[in-house]
């Protein structure tokens, strides 16, 4: 694996490749046991869009990787003054080992991967979540065993969440529920890949329908990092898509609920049904750090030497 843009480009063989990595990273720390697969090696953070998780699990991580995390902001940088990302691309190319981007449009970490020499890791933009959601599938297959057969539901906006949702579960074999208001539905790209997967795939305007049978709910924020103007319009469009205990009570018992977080609890979802499934929300957040190294590892070292 060259870079990690989006889940779209991965195989489902590479996917259980890198959860396969990523429990092991996570069964080294555990133990205690040193894993330094990136000793010597620099990765450089870019920051266009603040972050806590994102900044938290791949510094932590390169550390434990024995490797060094740099973190680029773009008002301290050329990047937020104009500079090419061309050009961005091949300067850091000469200095670093690989880059993290956390931005907006998708092209900006698709030219990186085009010009520059070195591996690319989208941390996250508008079209796409993959590192998110490689900690999700990691974390709902340490739950229930398994990814293949269960159904995936998703409640709100058709996000960037949304979209690697979908992708995700679907090559895993999991079938994919998803609830949107008629103007917020995910990606057309992301649609017309739910084509190659008939019968498994249901978007509905309907919470209720969606969740039916679920064995994981999972939601995000109605308005995303960049969307604070939208808030008013959002709120009123997203009435009713929340997580709460009469939606639970249409999935499986036992159902998981899932939240990448931020919460705004009281709006898409309720704070009993958050406090409730808090253990398996912070698990989650948890396999951030290791679903982010086994990505870093699998980019950025010699497979021989893992």
């Amino acid at each position: 694996m060259k870079h990690f843009l989006k889940l779209l480009d991965c195989t489902t063989e590479e996917i259980y490749e890198l959860l396969d990595l990523a429990a092991t990273m996570k069964q080294y720390v555990k133990e205690g046991k040193e894993h330094h697969f990136l000793k010597g090696k620099t990765l450089g953070m870019i920051f266009e869009k603040s972050s806590t998780r994102t900044r938290i699990s791949f510094e932590t991580g390169m550390y434990q990787l024995g490797g060094h995390a740099l973190f680029i902001s773009a008002r301290d940088s050329q990047i937020g003054r104009g500079e090419p990302t061309q050009d961005t691309a091949r300067v850091m190319s000469r200095m670093l080992d690989g880059i993290m981007i956390r931005t907006f449009e998708q092209k900006e970490v698709e030219m990186l991967a085009e010009y520059g020499s070195i591996p690319i890791i989208n941390g996250l933009t508008d079209l796409c979540h993959p590192c998110q959601v490689m900690a999700d599938l990691l974390t709902i297959r340490e739950h229930k065993g398994k990814l293949e057969g269960l159904t995936m539901c998703y409640i709100g906006d058709g996000n960037n969440m949304a979209n690697s949702l979908i992708v995700g579960f679907l090559k895993m074999g999991a079938h994919v529920s998803i609830a949107c208001p008629k103007a917020y539905q995910p990606d057309a790209q992301v649609l017309s890949f739910t084509e190659q997967y008939p019968g498994k795939f249901v978007m509905t305007e309907s919470p209720e329908e969606a969740a039916k049978d679920a064995d994981v709910i999972f939601t995000d924020v109605w308005a995303s990092m960049g969307q604070e103007e939208e808030k008013a319009v959002r709120e009123k469009a997203f009435r009713g898509y929340q997580i709460n205990a009469e939606l639970l009570a249409k999935a499986h018992l036992g159902c998981m609920v899932q939240h990448c977080l931020p919460a705004h609890r009281g709006e898409e979802i309720t704070a009993d049904v958050f406090e409730s499934h808090a253990d398996q929300i912070f698990d989650e957040a948890e396999n951030r750090l290791h679903a982010q190294k086994a990505v870093m590892v699998a980019v950025m070292a010699d497979k021989k030497d893992w």
